[in-house]
């Protein structure tokens, strides 16, 4: 059957209409849809209406303390007058082939100007910088020099004082120039800030920054002339403390001088770890070597004896308790006030044991003249020990602070054989009495303690 026209066409616009209705609706989505994406893509909110979601954010932190700049170029300008770079210059005795000679040499280090009187400027260093020195000359902050002498040195701390003639200075020189201030160091505390300012690798006076890493590390160094090993309590920093800066300032953030830079205690293997000696500590040394010439009342504690070591072998073989036999006592030394005597055998420290005289050594020396310690003491009484606990007052050790302004009104050569040894008795494990570098036990014979 044909279909009719009027069918047909009535057909055709139902579809059209369809078709219309498809497309309109399709792309109204379309729009809606990128509109959508692009709306959270883009971050931008979709509709004011809609709820909001609050960002969560990082709360700071509580800061404690001020917080402090980091240019530091007016305390380091402050202090500079009063840094010195120290020129040492030394001779050795070098034997070759074709015989001896004479070489000369020279090292550098810092100092710090601490006082003066009518006459001389004094400068604070270490006794390293100084040690065995010909000649010294001191370059001041304005590049004028002038030769210093050497009014005193404790080696046992690492210190010196050098002495400049005022005469010798300029007045522009004196009118640049000014002494350091003093700070306290007792009251310093890890993470305060630190500044190491020194003559490095003589390279004139540079600066180095840092904190406080640590304080009162014990920390021991041997004297290159005695060759005595002491231990003293240092501060450490990580400010760079480097060949040169030894016996320049060590300071805190008010330009206050809190330590004297030691280069000798620092480790070149390990980075970031640096000493300085406490003002605490060098401030009355300071004084005493400016005063006399020499260490008196401050300086190394001075036990008074002669130790020898109680060893594995020694205590095995004769029934002998580990520690140190005094061999010998020195007359008006602490250890002879408070009643020890030979063949007493030391064995604890302040209730800390000591098996041996190095170990004794290091106890004593980090404490300070005039300090009382405990000793805990045996004595042989028919085959057995009796212990008992002996308080001595350490005295000011005078071996070895040596001044070139004064003479030691004290010194014992006379009282030693030429070979420049103390005498020592016959120990009770020797048949003959051997000294020391001879197969005898370690005497100790230049070390007082």
């Amino acid at each position: 059957m044909a279909m009719s026209t009027k069918s047909f066409t009535g057909k055709l616009a139902k579809c059209a209409s369809l078709a219309l209705v498809f497309g309109i609706v399709g792309g109204i989505a379309f729009q809606g849809t990128n509109y959508f994406m692009e709306g959270h893509l883009s971050g931008r909110d979709i509709s004011d209406t809609e709820t909001q979601i609050e960002s969560t954010s990082i709360q700071p932190t509580k800061t404690y303390g001020k917080t402090e700049t980091t240019d530091i170029s007016q305390v380091v300008d402050g202090v500079m007058p009063s840094i010195v770079a120290i020129t040492s210059l030394t001779q050795q005795e070098v034997l070759s082939f074709f015989g001896g000679r004479t070489i000369e040499s020279e090292s550098s280090g810092s100092g710090i100007i601490i006082s003066r009187d009518q006459d001389k400027l004094y400068i604070a260093t270490n006794n390293h910088v100084v040690e065995k020195a010909k000649t010294l000359t001191v370059q001041f902050s304005d590049d004028s020099t002038a030769e210093a002498t050497v009014r005193g040195t404790a080696p046992s701390n690492d210190l010196a004082v050098v002495s400049v003639n005022l005469s010798d200075l300029s007045e522009d020189t004196l009118k640049t120039i000014k002494e350091a201030v003093i700070g306290d160091s007792t009251k310093l505390s890890a993470g305060q800030a630190a500044i190491a300012i020194g003559n490095a690798l003589g390279y004139g006076q540079s600066v180095t920054t840092g904190v406080i890493s640590a304080l009162e590390r014990e920390v021991s160094m041997q004297d290159d002339t005695s060759g005595q090993t002491f231990t003293n309590k240092l501060i450490q920093t990580d400010a760079a403390i480097n060949p040169g800066n030894s016996g320049g300032a060590l300071i805190n953030s008010k330009g206050e001088v809190i330590g004297i830079n030691s280069s000798k205690y620092s480790d070149t293997a390990v980075e970031g770890m640096g000493f300085a000696i406490p003002m605490a500590t060098a401030k009355p040394i300071l004084e005493d070597l400016i005063a006399n010439g020499k260490t008196t009342t401050t300086g190394t504690p001075y036990l008074g004896i002669y130790g020898v070591d109680v060893t594995d072998e020694v205590s095995e073989n004769y029934n002998m308790p580990k520690g140190v036999y005094i061999a010998q006592v020195v007359k008006g030394g602490g250890a002879e006030l408070a009643g020890l005597k030979v063949g007493n055998i030391i064995t604890a420290v302040n209730g800390e044991e000591v098996a041996s005289m190095e170990e004794l050594k290091g106890k004593i020396s980090i404490c300070q003249v005039g300090d009382t310690v405990k000793l805990t003491v045996l004595t042989a009484n028919n085959g057995s020990y009796d212990e008992a606990e002996i308080e001595v007052k350490l005295s000011s050790q005078q071996t070895g602070e040596a001044s070139s302004d004064s003479k030691d009104s004290n010194n014992k050569e006379e009282e030693q054989p030429e070979d420049g040894r103390q005498e020592m008795p016959q120990l009770p494990w020797e048949e003959e009495e051997e000294l020391p570098g001879e197969g005898g036990p370690d005497v100790f014979p230049w070390r007082n303690w």
